[in-house]
């Protein structure tokens, strides 16, 4: 088994784990045994999560934090140590988009979605792997996205972000064979979280430009990816549409594929209205 045997010592450090995919995630590592420390900014809601994840008989951390900023990062292998923990499983899964062209696009919010979608996985891999590695065993999960196999226009820094998560992951797997660690990237689809509503659309015109077939909830898609971080697969891609998708839009010709993206794509349709 890639994951390794939970203990009363050892954590599941999930990042975004205030709602979607993340809250999600650290539900499947508690139903499997596993401690979690919960990190977002929203302590409400890591509280309340952390609360019910603790029903589930694990230790369940709080540490509030804006991975988008670097001092806050660097805190956090100091705070799991206070709590007298050692991280085992690290799941970087905070992220956002921004939408539109680039054209049009706010430079600061620019560089605020690259620091937390490239730069904080980065940042939190250097920082978490290298102990991981000293004790023999560990795991990783880098959520990318579908986004990934395929370029993006109207969220051209978001997809080339997850390209670059993709990627990077994929190369540490390399590097981490024999250490007893392992390295997984997720690759979903379209999930209703709320993401796009952040991004500036919503999942009702996200439905119109994705078919109904491609859409995974987000309780599937951590089952999938935990599934997949047990044992070790290197991409986990949920849902078989989005697998067929995936494989498609690597092959596809960029002349025939880019204009079909950009004109389905939403916020390029509101911006030509």
């Amino acid at each position: 088994m890639a994951l390794p045997a939970p203990a009363p010592d050892r954590t599941a450090l999930v990042t975004g784990a205030s709602s979607g995919i993340g809250a999600e995630i650290a539900r499947q590592l508690a139903r499997r045994g596993h401690g979690v420390t919960l990190v977002a900014r929203t302590e409400a809601k890591l509280a309340a999560l952390a609360a019910e994840l603790a029903g589930e008989g694990v230790r369940a951390e709080v540490i509030v934090a804006d991975l988008g900023d670097r001092a806050a990062r660097a805190a956090l292998p100091e705070q799991v140590a206070e709590r007298g923990l050692e991280v085992d499983v690290l799941v970087n899964n905070a992220g956002w988009s921004t939408l539109g062209a680039v054209a049009a696009s706010d430079p600061t919010d620019e560089m605020a979605m690259v620091e937390l979608d490239v730069v904080a996985v980065v940042d939190l891999c250097s920082r978490f792997v290298g102990p991981m590695v000293q004790r023999g065993r560990g795991a990783v999960l880098n959520v990318a996205s579908t986004a990934a196999f395929q370029p993006l226009p109207g969220q051209a820094g978001y997809g080339a972000s997850k390209v670059f998560v993709l990627s990077y992951t994929q190369s540490l797997a390399a590097e981490l064979k024999g250490t007893g660690v392992t390295a997984t990237t997720l690759c979903p689809g379209p999930v209703e979280t709320g993401f796009g509503e952040r991004a500036g659309f919503s999942d009702e015109e996200a439905k119109k430009a994705l078919p109904p077939p491609m859409w995974v909830s987000a309780p599937d898609v951590a089952r999938a990816a935990v599934d997949g971080l047990a044992k070790g697969r290197l991409v986990v891609i949920p849902g078989a549409a989005n697998k067929v998708a995936a494989a498609l839009s690597q092959v596809a010709p960029r002349t025939l594929l880019l204009p079909v993206l950009a004109k389905g794509h939403p916020g390029l349709r509101r911006e030509a209205r």
